[in-house]
């Protein structure tokens, strides 16, 4: 169905001494703008491919922020699953399992172990979600917290869009009995070469510094929508979906007369599957409509045709004001919709998000999923 050069994309990460390059999947919806039923089409896809082989299975689909939680949360509705994601964010009160995610820029991820002790024991099959896995080694290492919490309670698998383990990584996934699924086989070996060739620097607009800025949007208004499912906490999929729907009932309430032409949709970090549903809604409708979200990924940037990335915005976080997040490779639309479950007031990094947005289009909202 799909091949590597369908959906690979090499950049190159800034100041990652760990890994050169990243792999921009062109139709995942986080840093280049896709639409919105390619990218759900292709999760899935991947679902069909892990439905055939568990049939009945109970299953707990584990999606890994940030970039896999849409992809996770698509996977896990297929499935009926029950779902929950990693998360870098603190969640007040919970009781967590740390570890860690070695190639990222953000090592520390976790899992919120309350939530896990309420299901593993009706678990047959926990499956780790990814946009892409390279060497194994994160999933190996939560797999190994997990057997110490759970020693042989479940089995294993992961799942990816992408897969670019070597012979001696996919050995030892076999020997442990940790089963693989995936869209397309990738080989890595050229891509940091790949992401080292290009020279013309891009666009870098930084957003942050206009602390005192004064929005460019004719329009800018923010709504409040309740029914809030926190996917960073353990939910069914068949209600996380309901959710999902009954909250882009309320946009398109608010917000109907505003979807004309061309629209653009962005999530927040690891808020992104709720937002992606409800671009695909509002492209049902007749517009055209581009999704993707921000990012913790400093990503450097380039002039030339073949590099997927061309322009980057420096933004500060919605959830947290002293970390800078960034989009990429925004455009002209008549109109955007900002989606968030960010909870606290963060003006300053909702001034930055919107004057970056403001640059292209006149008329922006955001709902707030609270």
């Amino acid at each position: 169905m799909y091949c590597e050069a369908d959906l690979v994309r090499i950049a190159k990460r800034e100041n990652n001494k760990k890994r050169a390059y990243v792999v921009a999947n062109r139709l995942q919806g986080k840093h280049i703008p896709v639409s919105p039923d390619q990218a759900l089409f292709m999760f899935e896809a991947l679902a069909d491919i892990v439905q055939k082989s568990y049939g009945t299975h109970k299953l707990l689909v584990v999606g890994f922020a940030e970039t896999a939680t849409a992809i996770g949360a698509a996977v896990s509705v297929r499935l009926n699953a029950y779902y929950i994601q990693t998360t870098r964010e603190q969640i007040d009160g919970a009781d967590y399992l740390y570890f860690s995610e070695e190639h990222s820029h953000a090592t520390e991820q976790k899992l919120v172990k309350d939530d896990l002790d309420q299901v593993i024991s009706e678990t047959d099959r926990v499956i780790f979600v990814e946009d892409e896995v390279t060497t194994g080694k994160t999933i190996l290492n939560i797999i190994r917290i997990l057997e110490q919490a759970y020693p042989g309670q479940v089995s294993y698998a992961a799942a990816s869009i992408l897969n670019g383990m070597d012979e001696e990584a996919l050995r030892i996934y076999r020997e442990k009995g940790i089963d693989l699924h995936y869209l397309v086989k990738t080989d890595h070996a050229d891509y940091a070469k790949t992401a080292g060739q290009y020279t013309k620097k891009g666009s870098y607009v930084n957003c942050v510094k206009d602390r005192e800025m004064v929005r460019n949007a004719d329009t800018f208004k923010e709504y409040k929508v309740s029914g809030w499912m926190d996917a960073r906490r353990l939910v069914s999929a068949a209600d996380y979906q309901q959710a999902c729907m009954q909250l882009w009932d309320k946009t398109d309430s608010l917000l109907h007369e505003a979807f004309k032409g061309r629209v653009l949709v962005l999530g927040t970090e690891e808020f992104m599957y709720p937002a992606l549903w409800a671009a695909s809604q509002i492209a049902h409708c007749g517009c055209e409509v581009r999704f993707h979200a921000t990012t913790r990924s400093p990503i450097e940037v380039y002039e030339e045709d073949g590099y997927p990335l061309h322009a980057r915005y420096e933004l500060l976080s919605l959830y947290d004001k002293n970390r800078r997040t960034f989009i990429y490779d925004l455009a002209a639309y008549d109109s955007v919709l900002i989606m968030t479950d960010a909870h606290g007031e963060e003006r300053e990094g909702i001034d930055s998000l919107v004057q970056a947005a403001a640059q292209f289009s006149r008329n922006i909202f955001m709902i707030r999923w609270c």
